[in-house]
């Protein structure tokens, strides 16, 4: 009798531990996210999760905390990693400058498609935000400092000069760690806004808009502050990525790479936290794998995708989240 208890009791013992890494999910992503080197082939591929995973953490609070769906936040990845790499290359600033001026750059472009686009809704607003982020793309291929059809080079940061310390970034893992530390700050400043009343009203607006202004939220303004946000976030993984491939191209602000944030959502789990990442190393690992074996494989990657989409609906780590709460 006495064992029979202490099994009832033991049994939602992990249902338990789910909920306490979830309220501490900043904390628990990084942990998970600090031994991915050592996961994954290589610390390179280690590094494009964490860029790319940030880059769909960006587009989620769009996509799966407003419900919006973008097809333009290939801008703000794409202006986020020339404005830090035309700092860098050609204007021959340190990177504390050229990483929050590339955030700054990806806001206000944000601002600008917002104003324009947000009063739209449904399909009408992922037109437009694709029609506006192609208009971007065009921008700057004609600019004489993108380089073009040829994209930017020469974004080299080849040292991380801090108070005391300076660190390697030729060396691959000392990369992926001064690059999880900038991640970790974003992670935590986009917990405390969906945490904060803010995130509230976002979600709110996502399950009936007309609910939520009835209660006196100004739902364009909170769809706008969100937009502005998205891309920010967006936009600072775009700097990363500039500074891990030292180039730029100019497919960067291509439509492809907004499909492509949209796949990762999906596949992780759109309206999770950590399911970005979690999608974005399911992607890159398969691509990584299907294309040593063939060069169709985009043909493997595509069929992959509709099985997760067709039986898992709610994305890997949103299923995995569901069976774990008991649902």
């Amino acid at each position: 009798m006495n064992a029979h208890t202490d099994i009832l009791r033991a049994a939602p013992a992990p249902r338990a531990l789910f909920r306490h890494v979830r309220t501490h999910r900043v904390l628990a992503s990084v942990l998970v996210l600090a031994i991915l080197p050592w996961l994954v082939p290589n610390q390179s591929v280690a590094t494009n999760i964490l860029v790319y995973g940030l880059f769909g953490a960006g587009f989620n609070l769009m996509f799966g905390y407003m419900g919006m769906l973008s097809f333009g936040h290939a801008a703000f990845f794409g202006v986020g990693a020339y404005g830090a790499g035309i700092l860098i290359a050609q204007a021959g600033q340190p990177w504390w400058i050229a990483l929050p001026a590339a955030v700054v750059i990806a806001a206000v472009l944000a601002l600008a498609m917002g104003l324009l686009a947000i009063r739209t809704r449904g399909i009408y607003f992922a037109m437009v935000t694709l029609a506006l982020s192609q208009c971007v793309y065009f921008l700057v291929y004609q600019l004489p400092e993108s380089g073009g059809e040829n994209g930017l080079r020469g974004v080299n940061v080849a040292t991380l000069r801090l108070p005391g310390v300076t660190l390697d970034l030729l060396d691959p893992t000392v990369k992926y760690f001064a690059f999880l530390a900038v991640v970790a700050l974003a992670l935590l400043a986009l917990s405390r806004v969906l945490a904060s009343p803010f995130g509230g009203a976002v979600e709110a607006i996502r399950e009936n808009e007309a609910r939520t202004r009835a209660c006196g939220f100004h739902v364009e303004h909170t769809k706008l502050i969100a937009f502005v946000l998205s891309g920010a976030v967006c936009g600072l993984a775009g700097a990363l990525n500039a500074i891990h491939l030292s180039s730029v191209a100019i497919e960067s602000l291509h439509y492809e790479t907004s499909g492509l944030v949209v796949m990762l959502c999906l596949l992780g789990g759109m309206g999770t936290f950590f399911g970005p990442f979690v999608g974005a190393a399911l992607f890159l690992l398969i691509q990584d794998v299907f294309s040593l074996w063939t060069e169709h494989w985009q043909l493997y990657v595509g069929a992959i995708f509709m099985f997760f989409v067709l039986f898992f609906p709610k994305g890997v780590w949103g299923t995995f989240l569901e069976k774990t709460d008991g649902r």
